[in-house]
């Protein structure tokens, strides 16, 4: 997520050749957060998904299974996942095709929507906050708005 020049806690992505921050959620199969970490943008994927697991270790209590894309290979993230949460979790990897085709990946869609729900909040499509905590909050209160629309 890119930053405006209000932004104090941001980092700089080499990858992506981005300074700003970064999401990670952990979602179930409706999109719905269980899971939500907010960091600057050096932190690894793996990384900022494993503080997302350790701030939410009480409601992930009844995953089995978690279904991850390709930069979270590798045993030592599997072990750690089950380590977080204390029991055995199936960690599975959405792998790519060979070719390099389209290809409709099952489930791997569902988080990419609910990163697409964070975006339609005006507040939220580009990083304004001073705080990593500010923004985290903000994330919360989206998604909560979301749900209240839905009920």
């Amino acid at each position: 997520m890119k930053n405006t020049d209000t932004a104090d806690q941001k980092g700089y992505d080499a990858g992506k050749k981005v300074s700003g921050i970064k999401r990670h959620i952990a979602v179930d199969t409706l999109g719905l957060p269980h899971a939500i970490a907010v960091t600057t943008a050096e932190v690894t994927d793996r990384n900022g998904a494993l503080q997302a697991l350790k701030r939410c270790r009480s409601s992930l209590g009844q995953a089995q299974g978690l279904l991850c894309d390709g930069g979270y290979t590798g045993a030592p993230f599997a072990e750690s996942v089950q380590e977080i949460l204390g029991k055995p979790v199936t960690v599975q990897i959405a792998k790519r095709s060979k070719l390099h085709t389209f290809k409709v990946m099952p489930r791997r869609w569902i988080v990419e929507c609910s990163f697409a729900w964070l975006e339609k909040c005006r507040r939220l499509w580009k990083n304004c906050e001073r705080k990593l905590d500010t923004s985290l909050q903000l994330i919360h209160l989206a998604f909560l708005a979301l749900l209240l629309r839905r009920s």
